[in-house]
């Protein structure tokens, strides 16, 4: 048996305060947090659970341009809307700090001074683009150009927005700046960089063989993406007004990098949660005895799990003990967009919800539970208006609510409103049955929560409730009480099943604490109990509720979500889209012709769901073209010799019509290596090249962003 920590630090992504977050940020990294960190406490185990607005980057004095404001203006802004989102949603943060403090910048400025001083960073001098007219070095999101995809004439340095194209700045055709209007020169300049190359053999032990088996399937194989096609120097600064200035002399302009800066964080909201409670901050990143645990969503993954880890090492810190990441969210068939204004806000479910007259606590808590069911743990998830609907109604109102409610309304009619004795001398296999799925799923929901998976443990508590609807089914007291005139001995079996399902509810309360807390709070008020009864230690107990206790009448628990609800949120969603696609197309017009302005389509239906495992089958490696030719009486197909680092491969592909042979010479593409052989016109192909087709019916080639080494894994 493992041993226990001394203590726990969890951690939550810090969210950039440069907007409002939706529900899928909440279900990704900061409700299943929430969830482990009331879990711990309720075990009385030490823990601290941090996280606050990430403030830096070009993120946000992009906004503040949207905004017509200041950079500080936006995070003031939103680093306030954001914490109070997450206050309302009950996500008990012990401090929820921001990156702007003057703490923050110290520690950021100590931690690159440490590393720089030991010579583990290492500085080289690179071309980037320069406004001559404003002065300034540009981040990616400050040029635009016409994207080489689609011929969208307002694409961005990393990003077409309109065929969803990942570009880098040298890619763009005619690139201006943003700032001026004018197009920019390329111009020298020195960073810091982060030699991950140097600590390859460390994460690779670390992570593919320490963390093999107690880590996500997904956060591993992600990590062994990385890993495998040779991990680069990172750069740790960059030419910015907006961050926390380089502590080295000479590098005036220069600032912190942001995917430096803003992991440091943590240890920053650590250190002024300490302040702020007369602790010391130090044991909980530098003591071995400490589980640090980051909840994250999967785009962070290479940050928390490759880059953080380095600098942590080199810092002399504490490594992350498991960093269970989560999948992405998914909204009514697409994925969440601010652009397309297709998503569900937090600020939006709780003006909705939770302010109504009609909502309160309890609608968190329908949310809360809503999310945890289709939590994205293993893969992509799906939010509906009609899951959420069927989830409140037929699960926690027609399970859990109907189980607790019953109970408490027989209670009152059947043995006075008080807790009735238990007699031995009835007790029967019914009443042992329930009192052992008690201590079960007791055990069964701690061992899963343990294990960072909160969907099973939920529906864990939700069956407790269903065996406790059973046992009041088969009791039938309510039937039983009928005949106690001639029979009134009887009263023992209604005593006994009474007494048994109020013990049933009371460890509910405990269990479903975690993940509903408010919940928790109100079969408190009603049980008439104080909180300590939420002790972890007391679950699987049958005697928390005292014989003779009286207690408060029954309340609903959870409302029901009537249709049209419902449709008032689907009608909203429809009509956000159809506004936010009508200012896209006359944003549009000035650049191109409103006829070229793509319209919405729905989302691809999807080809058969398959598993992590069926994927991990797949070896895609990055090749080079070396050389192609026409393949004789095929119009289609072009004969490809593709450099594959360890070996030069014949592939055959159907690209001819699009492709000319002399085009695509030394192009380098994505192969699927281990793809059996098989002999197109005669000639024998052993391999694929990855395509992506647009709406014209065009291929284009899926390939690395940057040229990298033949041979190089792809995930």
């Amino acid at each position: 048996m493992m041993t226990q920590p001394k203590r726990y630090l969890i951690t939550a992504a810090l969210p950039y305060a440069n907007g409002l977050k939706h529900v899928g940020h909440l279900a990704g990294a900061y409700l299943p947090a929430d969830i482990y960190v009331r879990y711990l406490r309720a075990q009385k185990r030490d823990v601290a659970f941090v996280c606050g607005s990430d403030e830096h980057g070009t993120a946000i004095p992009i906004q503040a341009m949207k905004e017509n404001t200041t950079p500080q203006a936006i995070i003031d802004k939103y680093h306030e809307l954001i914490k109070q989102n997450f206050a309302d949603l009950s996500i008990s943060f012990d401090i929820y700090h921001r990156t702007s403090s003057p703490l923050h910048h110290e520690t950021s400025r100590e931690f690159f001074t440490a590393l720089n001083n030991a010579g583990e960073l290492e500085t080289k001098e690179t071309e980037q683009y320069y406004d001559e007219q404003a002065k300034t070095f540009l981040a990616d999101r400050y040029i635009k150009g016409t994207c080489p995809n689609c011929g969208y004439e307002s694409a961005y340095g990393d990003q077409c927005e309109r065929c969803g194209t990942a570009l880098s700045p040298d890619e763009l055709i005619n690139p201006v700046s943003t700032l001026s209007g004018q197009p920019p020169v390329k111009k020298l300049t020195t960073h810091w960089y982060l030699p991950l190359n140097r600590h390859e053999e460390f994460l690779s032990k670390w992570i593919l063989q320490d963390h093999k088996e107690d880590w996500r399937a997904s956060v591993v194989g992600q990590c062994k993406s990385w890993i495998d096609g040779g991990l680069q120097p990172r750069a740790v600064t960059r030419d910015l007004d907006w961050g926390i200035k380089v502590p080295v002399e000479g590098a005036e302009g220069k600032v912190l990098y942001v995917w430096f800066d803003a992991p440091i964080g943590y240890i920053s909201a650590t250190k002024q949660w300490a302040i702020d409670n007369g602790k010391d901050w130090t044991p909980y990143w530098n003591d071995k005895d400490t589980k640090l645990v980051h909840f994250i969503g999967k785009d962070n993954i290479v940050f928390h799990c490759i880059i953080f880890p380095v600098m942590l090492k080199l810092h002399g810190n504490i490594l992350p003990d498991n960093v269970p990441a989560n999948e992405f969210l998914n909204l009514e068939g697409d994925k969440m967009s601010t652009s397309r204004n297709w998503k569900l806000e937090m600020q939006d479910y709780i003006d909705d919800f939770v302010k109504k007259e009609n909502g309160g606590p309890q609608m968190v808590d329908v949310l809360r539970y809503y999310l945890t069911q289709i939590a994205p743990e293993s893969k992509d998830s799906e939010f509906t208006w009609k899951g959420f609907q069927d989830a409140s109604n037929s699960e926690l109102a027609s399970i859990f609510g109907n189980f607790v409610n019953r109970t408490f309304v027989l209670m009152h009619k059947l043995c006075g409103g008080k807790v009735p004795p238990l007699h031995a001398d009835v007790f029967d296999e019914k009443d042992k049955f329930a009192g052992d799925e008690i201590i079960r799923i007791k055990q069964k929901v701690e061992s899963l929560i343990e294990d960072y998976k909160f969907r099973d443990a939920l529906f864990e508590v939700i069956n407790l409730a269903r065996v406790g609807n059973k046992y009041l089914q088969e009791k039938e007291p309510w039937k039983v009480e009928k005949k106690l005139a001639e029979q009134p001995e009887l009263q023992k079996q209604i005593d006994n099943c009474l007494h048994v399902s109020l013990q049933l509810c009371a460890n509910l309360a405990i269990l479903i604490n975690p993940f509903l807390p408010n919940t928790a709070q109100k079969m408190l008020h009603m049980m008439k109990v104080v909180d300590k009864m939420l002790d972890w230690e007391n679950a699987g107990k049958m005697k928390l509720l005292s014989v003779g206790y009286t207690l408060r009448a029954p309340e609903i628990l959870f409302r029901k979500i009537e249709d049209d609800e419902v449709k008032a949120q689907v009608e909203k969603l429809q009509a956000g889209l159809a506004k936010a696609t009508a200012e896209n197309k006359a944003a549009a017009n000035g650049a191109a012709k409103a006829e070229e302005v793509p319209v919405e389509k729905p989302a691809p239906a999807l080809k058969a769901e398959i598993v992590y495992d069926d994927f991990a089958k797949i070896d895609l490696k990055v090749g080079t073209i070396v050389a192609a030719e026409k393949v004789e009486k095929a119009d289609k197909l072009l004969k490809l010799s593709v450099d594959l680092g360890f070996e030069t491969r014949t592939i055959v592909s159907g690209i001819a019509m699009h492709f000319k042979p002399e085009e695509i010479i030394d192009k380098q593409v994505v192969v699927v290596a281990n793809l059996a052989p098989r002999k197109m016109r005669g000639i024998e192909s052993n391999g694929m090249i990855l395509m992506a087709e647009d709406t014209s019916g065009k291929l284009h080639f899926v390939k690395p962003e940057n040229v990298i080494n033949a041979g190089s894994g792809v995930s």
